[in-house]
């Protein structure tokens, strides 16, 4: 396969996720602000969004305030935010006409079909009604071109890329929801257990599917560290840093026996998987949540560069 054609598959991928972790972190945040301000807390809801989704010091130079209509505006339809929803169907869309082929029809029907879809909402929602069936429909959207790609695909190298694209994205985004969750959503003066953070927690849960997973498989009441354990360490939920990287670790080897050869991503790859594994959720609080979510997305940064090195250039 050409290095280009890869680069299309890989990031057609990322962009469809990127899409639909930006219309649950909306959607959670809308939730959030229209508890009462006893449950919401003192902290700015929609700050947070901005800082979840990775460009805060994008949105400080474009806008004086994080409001709720600043914010929407810039993370859903802007057309300088790079990562905006809007944006991020746009690239989505190039890409697949680039690689037009290599997608089966169900494929370019779900993303082709998004992208024309968008344009019905123009410049954003008239109303919060109208606001929350809008992220409805991007998340929609996403599941339609996932389970399109998963279900008609071949098993091969153009398969295989477009999954690297997924779980690359989906676990730099579960970090980020953790990691802002610790630093930004929690008032300093609210103690850990409080009504505040069991919704906050909640929320974090509903972003991320997992609110039912998570009594499934504990059976208690929310505790930050089986919440952290869920979303980090549990190989059965699919959006945690585990089962993101075993399925990075999957579709990487899967490439190498392909092409008769592996690199530094697979190994790189292996070793994140292999920490994970050997982690425990006591060990992480007594070292530090902040240091050690930091840390993995440093290392799924440095593997998105190993791959772009190795396959994409």
């Amino acid at each position: 396969m050409l290095s280009r054609t890869a680069d299309n598959l890989y990031w057609l991928s990322r962009y469809v996720e990127r899409a639909e972790y930006l219309a649950r972190i909306l959607e959670v945040t809308q939730r959030l602000t229209t508890l009462p301000l006893a449950y919401v807390g003192a902290t700015n809801e929609w700050e947070s969004a901005v800082a979840t989704a990775g460009c805060a010091h994008a949105f400080a130079a474009a806008y004086p305030e994080a409001t709720e209509e600043t914010v929407i505006d810039f993370l859903c339809f802007s057309t300088n935010n790079p990562s905006s929803i809007r944006n991020c169907f746009e690239v989505a869309r190039t890409n697949a006409r680039a690689v037009r082929t290599a997608l089966t029809v169900e494929m370019w029907d779900a993303i082709n079909g998004a992208w024309l879809e968008l344009k019905r909402f123009g410049n954003g929602a008239t109303s919060r009604e109208e606001f929350m069936r809008f992220l409805r429909w991007v998340q929609e959207s996403s599941l339609r071109f996932d389970g399109s790609a998963y279900r008609t695909m071949l098993r091969n190298d153009a398969y295989w890329f477009s999954r690297l694209g997924v779980f690359m994205e989906r676990a730099d985004n579960t970090a980020r929801i953790l990691d802002v969750k610790y630093h930004l959503l929690l008032p300093p003066q609210e103690h850990v257990g409080g009504p505040l953070d069991y919704f906050q927690w909640a929320a974090i849960l509903r972003s991320v599917s997992a609110l039912t997973a998570y009594h499934w498989v504990y059976r208690e009441s929310l505790k930050p560290w089986l919440i952290a354990d869920l979303l980090m360490l549990n190989d059965q939920m699919p959006r945690s840093l585990a089962s993101c990287y075993a399925h990075l670790v999957e579709h990487m080897d899967n490439i190498a026996r392909a092409y008769g050869r592996q690199g530094p991503a697979q190994r790189h790859a292996r070793s994140v998987r292999t920490r994970l594994e050997n982690s425990r959720m006591d060990e992480i609080f007594k070292t530090g949540l902040h240091e050690f979510i930091s840390g993995f997305i440093a290392d799924n940064n440095r593997l998105g560069a190993l791959i772009s090195e190795q396959y994409l250039l």
